[in-house]
C-alpha cells in the first residue's frame, strides 16, 4: 500500500511563523515523495508576510493577499464536493485564527435567508475540561481544551501524549457529539454537530477537508428547512477541533417572516399633519 498522501489544493491560513512552517513542511513532503498536491495557497492580508519573504519561488505555491473572510467567501463559495477517487482540497488552520469556518457558515446563512434572524448564541452545557473560555460578544466562541498544560509546538496529538507521557484517553469530537445529544435531550432544537476535525496529515501538518465544511453548510441548510416546517428557531452546533482542542459556536436560525406580517415601517404610529 502506498504511503503517499494525495491532495489537490491546500490552503494555509496565515503567512506568519506557523504558515511559513506548514508551507515549508508540505514542500519537503512533496520533495521526499511523501505527498502529492496541485498547489499550496498561502493566504495573508500582509503582502510582505514572513512566508512571502522567506519561502523561495515554487511553481506549486501561490500567495493570496486578502482578509481571510473575503478569501473563504470566494474559495468555499465556489467549492464542490470531491468526486469519488479524486484528491480533495484541504485547509491548514492556524492555532491563533478566529473561528473562520463558523463565520463563513454564518455569512452563508445570512445570504441564504436575508429576512430571517441569524444569531450567534453562547454554547450552553457542561464540558469537563481544564480549559473552557467564552469569547466576548459578538464573537461568543467557546474555546475548550483537554490540556491542562502547555503543549509542545506543532504537536501532532499522537496516541501517547508527549506532554504527560501517558496514553491520550480523550477525543474532542466525542465530547462535542455528546454535548449535542445532551442539549437535544433537554429540549433544545440542535442539529449537528458540524465538525471540522484537524488531523495530522503529513510531516507535522494538520488539515481538515473542504468537503467537511461543505457538509457543514448542508447541515445549516437542513436546519433552515426544519424551521420552515415547524416554525420554531433551530440551532446548529459548529466546531473546528483537533483531538485535544477546539472552538465551538452555536448558530441560531429563525423562521422566515410571514408575507402578511406588516413591516416595521407599517407598524409605526401615524402622525397627523398640522399647519402649526
Amino acid at each position: 500500500m502506498s504511503d503517499v498522501v494525495v491532495l489537490r489544493d491546500v490552503v494555509v491560513v496565515g503567512g506568519g511563523c506557523y504558515g511559513t512552517f506548514y508551507a515549508t513542511q508540505l514542500a519537503k513532503a512533496k520533495e521526499q515523495g511523501k505527498a502529492e498536491f496541485r498547489s499550496v495557497i498561502v493566504v495573508d492580508r500582509d503582502p510582505r508576510c514572513r512566508a512571502r519573504r522567506e519561502l523561495p519561488p515554487a511553481p506549486d505555491r501561490t500567495f493570496v493577499t486578502a482578509e481571510w473572510g473575503a478569501f473563504f467567501d470566494e474559495f468555499l463559495g465556489s467549492a464542490r464536493r470531491t468526486a469519488p477517487r479524486e484528491p480533495g482540497d484541504y485547509i491548514v488552520p492556524s492555532p491563533h485564527m478566529p473561528h473562520l469556518m463558523f463565520e463563513w457558515l454564518r455569512r452563508r446563512a445570512e445570504q441564504r435567508w436575508p429576512r430571517r434572524t441569524i444569531a450567534v448564541e453562547v454554547v450552553p452545557g457542561r464540558l469537563d475540561m481544564p480549559y473552557d473560555r467564552v469569547g466576548s460578544p459578538p464573537d461568543r466562541t467557546r474555546y475548550v481544551s483537554f490540556a491542562g498544560w502547555i503543549c509542545p509546538t506543532h504537536c501532532i496529538e499522537p496516541a501517547l501524549c508527549p506532554a504527560i507521557g501517558a496514553p491520550r484517553t480523550w477525543e474532542m469530537a466525542d465530547a462535542i457529539v455528546a454535548l449535542a445529544e445532551r442539549l437535544r435531550r433537554v429540549g433544545r432544537r440542535v442539529l449537528g454537530p458540524a465538525l471540522f476535525v484537524c488531523k495530522h496529515h503529513v510531516f507535522g501538518v494538520g488539515t481538515f477537508a473542504v468537503d467537511a465544511v461543505l457538509e457543514g453548510d448542508g447541515i445549516v441548510a437542513t436546519a433552515g428547512r426544519e424551521v420552515d416546517g415547524g416554525g420554531e428557531p433551530a440551532s446548529v452546533l459548529v466546531g473546528t477541533i483537533s483531538s485535544c482542542h477546539g472552538a465551538v459556536n452555536l448558530l441560531s436560525i429563525g423562521a422566515e417572516p410571514s408575507a402578511r406580517e406588516p413591516s416595521a415601517i407599517g407598524r409605526q404610529p401615524s402622525v397627523a399633519a398640522t399647519d402649526g
